[in-house]
Formats: C-alpha cells, sequence, structure tokens
C-alpha cells in the first residue's frame, strides 16, 4: 500500500521469507507491555523495506517526472516561459506571452487613437510606437486581465518610432523576455499579439518574409483617421507610396517584414519567436486605399522595428528621450 493508506495490508507468509504482520499478542494486567511492542516496529520496518523493494522503481520514474515537469521551459530568461509540452506552437507562445501585452487608448482634443504595448519591467514600464501616444493628453492602458491603469509618457523617440510609458501604481506585472533581432532569419515562425481594431488580446501567426527593409513612417498619427477607420499607419517603400502622404515630418528605420496579419491597433504590439521572446515591436503595415477613401485589412505585408533596435534605446528614453 501506498504511505499514508491508514493501515498495513495483510500479506499471506511466504516460505523462507519473514513473517506476516499479526496483531500484537494480548498481554496480562501488571505484565510489561514494552517487550510486546519492541516487535511491531520490527515487523513494519521489514514490510516496508519489501514494498520499497518491489516499488522503488516506479517512485524513481515519478520523482524524475515530477522534476522533469517542474523544471520545463524554453529560454530560461525571466518573465517569459514557454511550456516545454508547448513549445514551437502558436498556442504555447500565445498563452506565455500575452498576459505581457497591453491596450493602449491615447486621447486628446484631435480624437483618440488606439494601439498596443509591450510590458518590459514588473513594475510597469512599457514599449510601443511614438504614433500611438504623440500629442496625447491623457494615456490609457488595459491589461490582458481587464485592469486598466493611467500612464504617463517617461520618453519618446520620433526618429525610431518609440516610446516608453509607465503605469502609475503598477507592480508584479510580467515582464515579456525580450529576445535578439540579429538572429532572426527569414522564414522563422512569428506570433503577433495586439489589439486590431480594439479587439483587445488578439493573435496572428505567420514567417518572417525579409530583413532590413527601408520603411518611413509618419512622426505622428492623425486621431481623426484613426477614428473615422481610415487606416493607419501610412509609409512608403521603394520609391512608391502607399496609405495616404506622410506629410513632411517623417522618419525611416530598417524593419523585419513579416506576413502575420497586422491591422489598425496592432501598432506597438509584439513580433515574438516561437521561443515567446520579443524580436519586434509591430510598427506599420500595407492597406491600399480605395476609391472611397476606406481601406482594406491586412494583405500580408507587416513592419515591426528590431528589438535590438528598442534595446539600444531605452537608457535615452528612459531619460526623456529626444522626442
Amino acid at each position: 500500500m501506498w504511505p499514508g493508506d491508514g493501515g498495513a495490508a495483510y500479506q499471506p507468509p511466504v516460505a523462507g521469507g519473514p513473517p506476516a504482520y499479526q496483531p500484537p499478542a494480548h498481554h496480562s494486567p501488571g505484565e510489561p507491555s514494552h517487550r510486546a511492542r519492541a516487535k511491531r516496529p520490527v515487523a513494519l520496518i521489514a514490510a516496508v523495506a519489501i514494498a520499497a523493494a518491489v516499488i522503488g522503481g516506479g517512485v524513481s520514474a515519478l520523482v524524475q517526472e515530477l522534476t522533469d515537469r517542474g523544471t520545463s521551459g524554453s529560454s530560461g530568461v525571466a518573465g517569459t516561459t514557454v511550456a516545454q509540452s508547448s513549445k514551437g506552437t502558436v498556442a504555447g507562445v500565445a498563452q506565455a506571452v500575452s498576459p505581457s501585452i497591453v491596450e493602449i487608448s491615447a486621447a486628446s482634443n484631435a480624437g483618440q487613437s488606439t494601439g498596443s504595448g509591450v510590458i518590459i519591467t514588473g513594475d510597469g514600464e512599457i514599449i510601443t510606437n511614438n504614433h500611438v501616444i504623440s500629442g496625447a493628453d491623457s494615456v490609457k492602458v488595459r491589461l490582458s486581465d481587464g485592469k486598466t491603469y493611467t500612464a504617463k509618457v517617461v520618453g519618446t523617440d520620433p526618429d525610431k518610432d518609440l516610446a516608453l510609458i509607465k503605469l502609475e501604481g503598477a507592480s508584479g506585472l510580467k515582464a515579456a523576455a525580450l529576445g535578439d533581432s540579429t538572429k532572426v532569419r527569414v522564414g522563422d515562425e512569428v506570433v503577433a499579439i495586439g489589439s486590431p481594431e480594439g479587439l483587445t488580446g488578439t493573435v496572428t501567426s505567420g514567417i518572417v518574409s525579409a530583413l532590413n527593409r527601408d520603411v518611413t513612417v509618419a512622426k505622428e498619427q492623425d486621431p481623426s483617421r484613426q477614428q473615422q477607420g481610415g487606416g493607419g499607419w501610412p509609409f512608403e517603400f521603394g520609391g512608391q507610396q502607399f496609405n495616404g502622404d506622410t506629410g513632411s515630418s517623417k522618419t525611416t528605420y530598417k524593419a523585419l517584414q513579416t506576413d502575420a496579419s497586422l491591422n489598425p491597433g496592432n501598432s506597438g504590439g509584439a513580433l515574438i519567436n516561437m521561443n515567446g521572446e520579443i524580436i519586434g515591436i509591430n510598427s506599420a503595415m500595407y492597406s491600399p486605399s480605395s476609391a472611397t477613401g476606406s481601406t482594406a485589412g491586412s494583405v500580408g505585408l507587416g513592419f515591426a522595428i528590431p528589438i535590438d533596435t528598442v534595446k539600444a534605446d531605452l537608457d535615452d528614453l528612459r531619460s526623456g528621450g529626444n522626442g
């Protein structure tokens, strides 16, 4: 029987083996009881020894299995852990990283825009795109569990289209693990998480389509266009201009290209490798305009700022940036 069953099982005598367990003999009044009791532990120890010999291998295997389960993980980087059984799957990445992705609502006199962000510290530092929060009078952040916070803008870098915001009164949040974008290869599987069209925690997947794409974007987003569903992030590539006029204030950076579906609201969200590490901050998409001025959804041309660019810019952002 397993330890803790509440009693010993009866075992018939075995020839040549130890005697079977028997209840202690009744002793007469006045007779010392320590002798009868002294034999009991010996019999019990023998029974336990036999049982251990039989089940020892099974217990050892069970302990090893539990140990393996307790130490499973993909990267060893604090903040994001993809279970071994789910490693390399979209479901595993989504479950591990979604708590680190937030929805951002930035309001100003001109209107309101919605974007996404990535938690990078437990006390609420969040990376997003500059064009998501540029010109905002107030910034609200919604976590994956529905909690909402007010955030302040810590620093901006319009030239890299990056911004750092900080939640007020937050602690114990799950920070994302930042990967190494120099190791990214064309064809690598990736997952994108964000809040397209305000649909918090939306997960899409695809591959890395190209590296080092020159992407030119406006430094500021027009909130009125966002409110009207006018689509999002104008940019130009290869000498051609897409999705409207970028205006006089624009910037160019090297980007990762992906066919993971991105839509307005994904901006500032995460592009993630299959180990659950952030490799890019989603920032732009190609969305062709129709004759009526409306735009189509994702056509498989999305762009993300490499995470190494973000890491190199963090100290400047924390000191206020250059925006």
